[in-house]
């Protein structure tokens, strides 16, 4: 049997330590466990057969795999356990707060102690200066400073001797040379520039009216007028007044025709208002008009020739000033004229062909009996979408419930029966799409015999989506016996407030745009008649108050680079604009997923869901909104931060609409753009869009791309000098 290991003993037994087994298992080495050896009674007692090295490795690897696993926790034991480290943190707390207190202390004692001790000291060092007995000046030190002060004399002289320093010489004058000299000094000046008696004059502080010496003479001139001016108004006849009234008017006007009153337009009455400030109003808003004779617009509500209703409206509302396009449109409105209104997204647009109508249908007959409900509305109103029709019926509802106007919402997705059941009803508004609405007049749901007012809002957009086969059909189905003619009388206000008037009114059709495609031109030279047109800034150019960013990514680095803008903290709500249907659906489950509260709107939608997404946008329920085209368009969402272009737009007219979404009403917003190499035919007109910008920069990958140094389909002549000639 072996020996025993030479192991200090403890209590007379032989043990082994457990660093020991460990160190084996961790070295893979056998183990050998010796008999525990027993010296008081000198016998072995065997110990039990001990764990193999592979049990052992087992058991260490089900502890690791064990603490790797996450243990589930009840309720009750995640409660106890936050509780416990509150606890902790509440222990660790107040002995911080103790220790710092007990520093504090010991500090404050330290500084008593040592003041105290300063004190004491005080008088002991000043009664010690006192009996210092002074010290005698060294002879050495003495010497020392002798020496230095020769040195530097003889440095001195050396400069002198060998640098050729001029030395200045005094000036002498001599009191018996007759030469003048022409040189002065400073202190021989006796011109005084400062007497501070003179300078300085006392002010006296008056307090009131200022007089000195009890003396007024303006008080005193004043009271002298006043006495004679009444002294002649009491001595003249009521002749001799009358007299003096007419000359003084006769004075005031020539005045006015002799002087060039420079006031600006806002420091002027209305009637006070002549040509050239009305130019300038129009520059200041940037407002063009065309088409013969033009009324001149509206500075404030009060100045318009709204009915007191409906200014009560616009004011309950919280409408304190109107925009551009209300300005002009308006007054134009009223005079029953055609109107084409060229103005960017978020102009409110909407108000200013709604106030002319509501007006309009305010002095034509309310329709009650079911005889005049089937002769159809007074007007139709038609937008391209259905959210932007659902959007202007929100607005119309505004106005026509307290005018007890009543308006009908007719658009796609809706129960068709239930909309005809409610215009059978009768209204005097017609608010459409234009497949529904050609749906319920081929169904005779509707028919309009007596419509003598259409809006077309969104023209342009009408058009790009296919739909201008139907508004041409639609406009056929209007009675032609009250077009307007198609001659001067058209513009004349005279008589077309006359007209308005009278009982048969002609018929007014107002078309609102963004921009000016020859379809559209085309279709209001065949419907409109000699129509005003009013430009609001620059026709399909971006809202001036959108900051536009663009970052040229491939198409993998979208997602990466749109989570990084919005772990930025982007303020809800946010747009992001992507080209398909599954593409929006896939991009808002992936945000979802990160946390991000999405919801989507393209045409695979139903009508519900459309509404609901909307909805819950503007209530903040949901911070993003990731849609089509669809939305596009005349949706208006307040306050959206940012519109982000995930996918680019096909079309440079539909980035400017998509980024309209932002900077609305007088806000400012961003819009940011994911732009590949597959959308380089937009590179240059993108370019100029940023350049014209005040608020925007253009990167420089953009700016110095091939692609976006000339329009696309133009032929680059290359010079000369860059031709190359291969032999």
């Amino acid at each position: 049997m072996a020996s025993p290991p030479t192991v200090a003993p403890r209590k007379g037994l032989w043990l082994w330590r457990d660093e020991l087994v460990e160190s084996c298992l961790c070295q893979q080495t056998a183990v050998y466990l010796y008999p525990i050896w027993d010296e008081e009674e000198g016998a072995e007692k065997v110990k039990k057969e001990p764990l193999s090295l592979e049990e052992l490795m087992a058991k260490k690897k089900a502890e690791e795999d064990a603490r790797s696993k996450p243990v589930f926790l009840t309720k009750e034991e995640r409660a106890a356990e936050a509780l416990r480290r509150r606890q902790q943190e509440v222990q660790e707390q107040r002995q911080r707060m103790e220790e710092e207190r007990k520093q504090r202390q010991q500090f404050f004692e330290q500084a008593k102690r040592a003041a105290n001790e300063e004190m004491m000291e005080r008088p002991d060092r000043r009664r010690r200066e006192r009996y210092r007995e002074p010290v005698e000046e060294d002879e050495d030190d003495r010497d020392k400073i002798r020496e230095h002060k020769d040195k530097e004399k003889e440095f001195e002289a050396i400069k002198e001797r060998y640098l050729g320093l001029v030395k200045k010489k005094r000036r002498v004058r001599r009191l018996n040379d007759r030469k003048f000299v022409f040189d002065w000094d400073a202190s021989e000046d006796t011109a005084v520039d400062y007497n501070p008696i003179y300078k300085e004059k006392h002010t006296v502080q008056f307090y009131g009216r200022g007089h000195i010496g009890g003396i007024d003479l303006k008080a005193q001139k004043k009271e002298q007028s006043k006495f004679y001016g009444e002294l002649l108004e009491r001595r003249r006849t009521q002749a001799e007044k009358d007299q003096e009234v007419v000359r003084l008017k006769k004075i005031k006007r020539k005045e006015e025709k002799q002087k060039w009153d420079d006031r600006h337009w806002s420091h002027k009455s209305l009637e006070e208002m002549q040509e050239r400030d009305w130019r300038i109003f129009r520059e200041d808003f940037n407002i063009t008009i065309k088409g013969g004779r033009i009324p001149n617009p509206v500075r404030k509500w009060s100045e318009s020739t709204l009915p007191p209703a409906i200014l009560d409206i616009i004011k309950e509302l919280g409408y304190k000033e109107p925009t551009p396009i209300q300005r002009q449109a308006i007054p134009i409105g009223l005079q029953n004229r055609d109107i084409i209104g060229v103005a960017e997204t978020g102009s409110g647009k909407t108000l200013a062909f709604l106030l002319p109508l509501l007006m309009w249908i305010t002095s034509l007959p309310k329709i009650e009996r079911p005889e005049d409900a089937d002769q159809g509305p007074y007007a139709i109103i038609m937008a391209p979408t259905r959210e932007l029709a659902q959007q202007i019926d929100e607005e119309t509802t505004k106005f026509a419930k307290m005018l007890e106007i009543r308006s009908v919402a007719v658009i796609g997705g809706l129960s068709r029966e239930e909309q005809g059941f409610r215009l059978r009803l009768g209204c005097e508004i017609v608010i459409a799409t234009p497949g529904r609405l050609i749906d319920v007049l081929e169904n005779r749901y509707l028919v309009l015999s007596r419509c003598t007012y259409i809006v077309l809002d969104e023209a342009d957009r009408m058009i790009d989506m296919g739909f201008e086969g139907e508004v041409q059909k639609i406009l056929d189905f209007m009675p032609v016996t009250n077009q307007k003619p198609d001659t001067d009388d058209a513009e004349d206000e005279e008589k077309l407030l006359a007209n308005f008037a009278s009982k048969h009114k002609y018929r007014q059709t107002v078309m609102f745009t963004a921009t000016m495609p020859p379809a559209v031109e085309r279709l209001a030279r065949s419907y409109l008649r000699r129509p005003a047109i009013v430009y609001i800034g620059s026709i399909g150019k971006p809202v001036e108050r959108v900051e536009q960013v663009v970052h040229l990514v491939t198409e993998s680095e979208k997602r990466k680079k749109l989570v990084e803008l919005l772990n930025r903290g982007v303020e809800p709500p946010v747009i992001i604009f992507v080209n398909q249907k599954k593409g929006a659906d896939v991009l808002a489950k992936g945000l979802e997923k990160m946390g991000f509260n999405a919801c989507t709107l393209h045409g695979g939608k139903g009508q519900e869901q459309r509404e609901f997404a909307l909805a819950s946008l503007k209530g903040g329920a949901k911070d993003i909104l990731v849609a089509t085209d669809v939305a596009g368009r005349g949706i208006d969402i307040r306050n959206v931060s940012m519109v982000i272009n995930y996918d680019m737009a096909k079309s440079i007219e539909d980035y400017t609409h998509r980024i309209g979404r932002t900077g609305r009403a007088g806000l400012h917003g961003k819009a940011v753009s994911f732009v590949t190499k597959e959308d380089s035919h937009l590179f240059y007109d993108l370019k100029q869009l940023i350049l014209s910008s005040p608020v925007s920069t253009c990167p420089p990958e953009l700016a110095n791309h091939p692609d976006a140094q000339h329009k696309p389909g133009t032929v680059v002549t290359k010079k000369r000098r860059e031709e190359k000639i291969f032999a």
